[in-house]
């Protein structure tokens, strides 16, 4: 188990730790040879987070807590800028532009509330695959099977192994097509993907304007709740889990179990059956615009439009920089002319409203976060039909609910031992507060398990 955001405050409350003494653990844990740190970080900020912590350390002497994570180790991805450095995005591509001026919104909310940011975490190149594999600072495993080396999912990499790994008390990733969910469900943390709107993008390198959102990927719901409500500059949440006999949930009748393979089938339809038996109403919902979506991105979609619109340039000068992989799917994007985006701008709304409509009567949606446990990093690295078959495969879920601009949970739903797998609890826009609550509710009947 993962000591969640409030365990750690409390020890801090109670004196029976320090932030320099969490602070330097975060740091052995990186820096240690036979772990996972020199693949899961990109850089790592020793000095400025030990400076940091002994500041923490200070005020809470002091009687002064500016926060429920102050003190606390937190990594955050590397697509955020921080004030004098050049924001990288997991690439090569971009050393030697100029350094960002002013920290991203989230990064300065982070600071204000106290956090000890203890480093950027490794991700997809420029964030564009939900595997997480990355050529040119090497592929943290998932913290299952490594002696096979499984791929940790992407694109926020490094953030989903850095918690897993204690080597940060919580991450902060982005999520366009699934980026916080698929590493949460592949690391066995807890993620949560706001509605876009709620946190500010200034200061993250975009991946798709109309779809990116930033989120946490943490212990436990409550601790996502906590840093949702600091990044979107907010009051911390105070959650009520209702009983599961008030809950009505929605099950799609179709596609988001094709393709499952049998460990996540079952740990998926345990859960399920858990629920049931705590009083929860569990529903088959026809949902046809789900089966829609695929014609609807034929061109790319909006990310592969936007990463084409922000890389076009670059990519003239410099492509033979790029991971291929990524470079192959953002020069799609040239081939969406303007009538193939103003179709894509017209129809979202419809198709948002159309599955609203048939989502309303329910609490939440219910879903496999992703279809399969995480494949071997060697697997997909040796071949290109591995890795896109899979990458299509590992975003189909998620991405339906970027699409839908709505928000979700991923929360761990394997038997402990064996692979991690991810349950999604999904809902429309600006229903954050209730799915973090309906969050809380299930994820307590699986910890009674």
């Amino acid at each position: 188990m993962l000591p969640t955001l409030l365990d750690l405050q409390n020890a801090l409350t109670a004196g029976q730790t320090t932030s320099v003494e969490l602070t330097e653990a975060a740091l052995a844990r990186i820096a240690d040879p036979a772990g996972e740190g020199s693949r899961a970080f990109t850089k790592v900020y020793r000095a400025q987070a030990l400076a940091a912590a002994q500041a923490s350390d200070l005020l809470r002497a002091a009687g002064l807590a500016r926060s429920p994570i102050d003190g606390l180790p937190i990594s955050i991805k590397d697509l955020f800028d921080v004030a004098g450095e050049t924001t990288l995005a997991g690439s090569v591509v971009l050393k030697g532009s100029a350094p960002a001026t002013r920290n991203a919104a989230i990064v300065q909310h982070l600071m204000d509330a106290g956090a000890v940011i203890v480093g950027r975490t490794n991700m997809t190149e420029f964030a564009f695959s939900g595997l997480g594999l990355n050529p040119h600072y090497g592929t943290p495993s998932s913290p299952w099977d490594r002696a096979t080396g499984r791929i940790p999912g992407g694109s926020s990499s490094g953030a989903g192994v850095s918690v897993a790994d204690q080597m940060a008390a919580a991450a902060i990733g982005t999520d366009t097509g699934g980026s916080v969910r698929i590493p949460s469900a592949f690391c066995g943390v807890t993620g949560f993907k706001p509605t876009a709107a709620r946190v500010s993008t200034q200061g993250a390198l975009p991946l798709s304007w109309t779809l990116d959102s930033i989120g946490p990927l943490a212990a436990s719901v409550r601790c996502c709740a906590t840093l949702d409500a600091i990044l979107a500059g907010e009051n911390c949440p105070d959650l009520a889990a209702p009983p599961l006999r008030h809950l009505r949930l929605a099950l799609p009748a179709s596609l988001v179990l094709e393709g499952v393979d049998e460990h996540v089938r079952t740990s998926f339809q345990n859960a399920l059956n858990a629920f049931k038996a705590h009083g929860a109403h569990i529903e088959e919902v026809e949902l046809p615009e789900f089966e829609q979506l695929a014609h609807i991105n034929r061109h790319g979609g909006f990310a592969g439009a936007e990463a084409w619109a922000w890389h076009r340039k670059i990519l003239a000068d410099r492509a033979q920089e790029y991971d291929p992989r990524v470079s192959s799917r953002i020069a799609r994007g040239k081939n969406t002319n303007a009538a193939d985006y103003i179709e894509l701008l017209q129809i979202r709304p419809q198709w948002i409203a159309s599955v609203e409509r048939r989502l309303e009567p329910y609490d939440a949606l219910l879903m496999p976060t992703v279809p399969v446990v995480a494949p071997a990093i060697k697997d997909l690295q040796e071949s290109d039909d591995a890795y896109f078959a899979s990458n299509g495969l590992i975003l189909r879920n998620p991405t339906l609910i970027n699409f839908l601009n709505g928000c979700a949970l991923s929360i761990p739903c394997h038997a402990a031992g064996t692979a991690p797998a991810g349950l999604m609890i999904a809902g429309a826009a600006n229903c954050d507060r209730h799915i973090l609550n309906v969050g809380l509710a299930l994820e307590e009947v699986l910890a009674k398990r």
